[in-house]
């Protein structure tokens, strides 16, 4: 998996499967941790693997039209979750074009998805982490 952020930019979070990577341009240095320990990531990861299963997860939903798609809103069961709220703007084929986590502190991750491509043929050399000279991984603080 492979996300380059338009803000900030240059940041980017990148995993080979095992690790994940944050590279912090503004901090000039690349954080590491173990795909299983991303606990903030857990939540929006699940999602868009089509992970989680909705009526055990969420205790209620709410639906509205925008544009051509559906905004729905979703509240969990738990409230020893990450999150306390899941939104999502999908099309009737089932794209995402935007999802949005609001963590326990109200904090939010939003993803805005655009141009996907289906089995795109990709350079598996975009999975490896490359970083300018000088800039140091450290693992990140759990």
């Amino acid at each position: 998996m492979r996300w380059e952020y338009s803000t900030p930019p240059g940041k980017l979070f990148l995993s080979d499967g095992k690790d994940v990577y944050l590279y912090l341009p503004e901090e000039r240095r690349a954080e590491k941790s173990k795909l299983k320990e991303s606990d903030d990531l857990r939540a929006p990861l699940a999602f868009l693997l089509g992970k989680l299963e909705f009526d055990k997860e969420f205790e209620s939903f709410e639906m509205r039209p925008e544009g051509d798609a559906t905004n729905v809103i979703a509240k969990p069961k738990s409230k020893d979750l990450y999150y306390t709220r899941v939104e999502f703007v999908a099309y009737r084929d089932g794209r995402i074009a935007r999802l949005r986590v609001t963590g326990q502190d109200q904090s939010k991750i939003e993803f805005v998805f655009s141009n996907e491509q289906l089995n795109a043929p990709v350079n598996t050399g975009m999975f490896v982490l490359k970083l300018p000279a000088g800039v140091p991984i450290v693992e990140a603080e759990r």
